[in-house]
């Protein structure tokens, strides 16, 4: 990692492709659909897609109770704005 990730942008392009939340138990929470899907529209959206894409009818249908929690009020913008109307 430290070869390819030189540069105050890499790095930060970096951290975010190597990131993974350790304090979150996935197979736990997967046993409660609804709050796994909000938390995972959560994490891809603050954190980064990592090359996959929002799903649409999900970020719809939970948006009312998500978007408070986004951490960047500029991406927040965006998503009322472009895909939300």
């Amino acid at each position: 990692m430290d070869d390819i990730c030189q540069g105050d942008k890499l790095e930060e392009q970096c951290y975010n492709l190597f990131m993974h939340n350790w304090s979150t138990d996935e197979k736990y929470l997967k046993k409660f659909p609804q709050e796994y899907e909000r938390w995972r529209l959560l994490q891809l959206i603050n954190y980064g897609l990592d090359g996959e894409k929002l799903d649409l009818k999900l970020l719809k249908k939970h948006w009312p109770k998500i978007k408070k929690e986004i951490l960047d009020k500029n991406i927040k913008k965006y998503i009322q704005k472009f895909i939300l109307s």
